[in-house]
């Protein structure tokens, strides 16, 4: 995709969760937050800062797994996924950064809301 296409399905995405959610425009943290509660099968409930972040990290290396960045090891005894780099992650600049996650984020709502 091309990033005006990336932008322009990312708005669409943000409108449609905004509503679902009855929230503000979420960014991108907020997304992956989304994504990592989506991934760890328990649904919604208190995190503290640092699930939070964790949260994150998994959605991240799931996201990033489409690529072959990343392998599912398996869940521990909590049941949170623990993921394996396999392959170097080039050193992209910020703004590649953040385009790439927002295509992967598209593309992973899409398929989500494709299944409805």
């Amino acid at each position: 995709m091309k990033p005006s296409e990336i932008n322009a399905k990312w708005k669409v995405l943000q409108e449609r969760i905004s509503t679902e959610f009855d929230s503000d425009f979420p960014d991108l943290k907020v997304m992956l937050f989304l994504i990592g509660v989506q991934e760890l099968g328990k649904g919604p409930k208190k995190y503290s800062k640092r699930q939070k972040e964790e949260l994150m990290h998994i959605a991240t290396c799931r996201l990033l797994s489409e690529m072959g960045f990343y392998e599912l090891e398996g869940l521990d005894q909590d049941g949170w996924p623990h993921w394996k780099l396999i392959k170097a992650i080039p050193p992209y600049t910020m703004l590649e950064q953040e385009m790439l996650m927002k295509s992967l984020v598209v593309s992973y709502f899409e398929d989500i809301y494709s299944a409805d």
